[in-house]
Parts: structure tokens; sequence; C-alpha cells
């Protein structure tokens, strides 16, 4: 195996199709086709399968990409850091934001990066912290911004400071007449929530046992989107940083109040694998994030107790 076939392999893997593979990395399809073909024939089985959708791994090639996909990145920066010595920084980076984190911070930072560092491309991927945390340890994401206890990752991780957590409901509960509400009555309340695998679920359930409260969940929603219109829609209560529903309460469709004290603040963590040092581009995209929370809580548009 060499380089450009892992290359090769790893980029028609991310997009799923030869044409696009071929326009990303500005090589004849035929050629490219000719690698993916020489790899499997040397590792003796077949990396993809090829219907009208374009190209799926199989699990070989699942477990190659696993394996290689980290190996690729860090040759890929390792290029970006000699080629951008002494000049304009350059490279690719791979940043994941949890929803709550990403409605607020997303935008701004893509403009910072776009006005600061024209030569980086930045990548940003939205998802929940327990697949971010499984992109970091594959070697496919280079940042992500989640939430703690950030102990046992086997990662890389600083503190960005503690968000506080608010009682969300739809227009006309009641909740933004209230100065405040007994996390007990709320965790009564019919809830919408994220599924087991998450962390604000495992917050919540941790605070329901702590209460001694039987959770009554008839809805789960992994996406944030879906999550608050569901609760729009009347459908539950939720619990949510009160920075990512800004825009819903000001419209009037969801009411929120502070949570009695000791009110749950969540730890929010900046990311990154061990395995190998960051790049120059990756140092830079890692200082405007902080530089943009700091921002964000001096504006008023973020509760965050910064570390």
């Amino acid at each position: 195996m060499d380089f450009r076939q892992l290359r090769t392999f790893a980029c028609v893997a991310e997009l799923g199709s030869l044409s696009k593979a071929s326009d990303t990395l500005r090589v004849a399809q035929p050629a490219l086709s000719r690698q993916i073909k020489l790899l499997e024939h040397e590792l003796r089985t077949e990396l993809f399968t090829r219907n009208g959708r374009g190209m799926v791994l199989t699990d070989a090639g699942r477990l190659l990409l696993a394996r290689t996909g980290g190996i690729v990145r860090q040759i890929d920066q390792i290029r970006d850091d000699i080629q951008s010595a002494g000049g304009a920084p350059s490279g690719r980076v791979v940043l994941g934001l949890v929803p709550t984190v990403s409605c607020v911070i997303s935008a701004r930072l893509a403009r910072r990066t776009v006005e600061r560092y024209p030569g980086i491309s930045l990548c940003i991927v939205e998802s929940y912290s327990g697949h971010l945390i499984e992109w970091l340890h594959r070697g496919e994401m280079d940042l992500a911004v989640i939430y703690g206890p950030s102990v046992d990752l086997h990662l890389a991780v600083q503190s960005l400071g503690r968000d506080s957590i608010v009682a969300v409901g739809p227009r006309g509960s009641g909740l933004k007449q209230k100065k405040q509400v007994d996390i007990g009555w709320l965790l009564r309340q019919r809830l919408v929530l994220p599924s087991h695998s998450h962390g604000l679920r495992a917050m919540i359930e941790h605070a329901a046992a702590k209460k001694k409260v039987t959770l009554d969940v008839k809805l789960e929603a992994d996406s944030f989107r879906v999550l608050t219109s569901l609760v729009e829609e009347g459908l539950g209560y939720t619990m949510l940083p009160p920075s990512s529903v800004r825009g819903e309460v000001a419209d009037g469709r969801l009411e929120t109040a502070p949570l009695a004290r000791p009110a749950p603040r969540r730890e929010l963590t900046l990311a990154s694998p061990v395995e190998h040092p960051g790049s120059n581009a990756i140092t830079l995209i890692a200082k405007l994030l902080r530089d943009e929370v700091a921002a964000c809580r001096a504006e008023g548009l973020w509760d965050i107790q910064l570390a």
C-alpha cells in the first residue's frame, strides 16, 4: 500500500462517489478506479460495493478506513504545515460541535476563519458528544467541543467553562412567569429527551436518580432541531442551555425558566486526539474558538462560566 492509494481510498470512502472524489483530488476517474482496484488486489478483498447510489464500504473497507484514516490526515497536515511555513497558514481542519454549541458559535467562527485565515479550509460537523468522541478516536476529526465529564476519554482535553441548564417548555406553559423552577417538579413532567447514548440524557437520568424520580419520557430525539420542535408542539418539556434556544424564546415559540439552586451545569471541553500533534491550522482554529466563546459571553449571548 502506498500513500496515494490510501488517500484515494479515504476520499472515495468519505464522499461515496468516484466522480466526487475525482473533482476533489483533481484526478481522472479511471486513474482513481485503478488505484482502488490495485489496493483491493493487494489486500485480496473488496473494499467497496458498487451500486446505483455510489460506492459503499464493505466490512473490510470500514476496517481499513478506521485503521488508516488518521494516518492519511496526519500526512496531509504535515504537508500543509511545511508548505505554509513562513507564509500564510493553510490546511483543512475538521471541527466537531455539539448542537447546543453549534447554534451559538458555528457561524461566528466560520466568519472569523474566512477573515483571518483564508488559506484554512474549515469543516464543521454537528453531532452529539458520543459520536464526536468516536470520530476523534478514529482520527477522522481534529477538534471537538463536547460536554464532560472528560475523564477516561483518552483524549487531549481543555476545559472551556461550565454551561448553565434551564427548563424549556412550549408557549403558554407558564415558565416565563416563574423566577425559578424546582428540578424535582420538572423531572416529574412529560419530557422530550435525547436517547440514552447522549450526555444530556445521562445528566438528567442522574438528577432523577438523586431525586428518586421515574422519568416520563414518551418521545426521544437525537436531532437538536427535532427535539426543540417537539417541545414547541407542546409534547413535553426538556432541559437545555439558554443560549441554544435564545431565538425561539425571543420569537415566543418557547419559554424558559432558571432551575432552582443547586442548578446543574455541564462542563464544556475542547478535545483532540492524543496520538499526533495538531497542525498549525488546528492550533489557530482552537485559539479562534476559545476567543469566540469568550466573546459570546462578553456580549451576553452565552451564560457560561469560563474556565
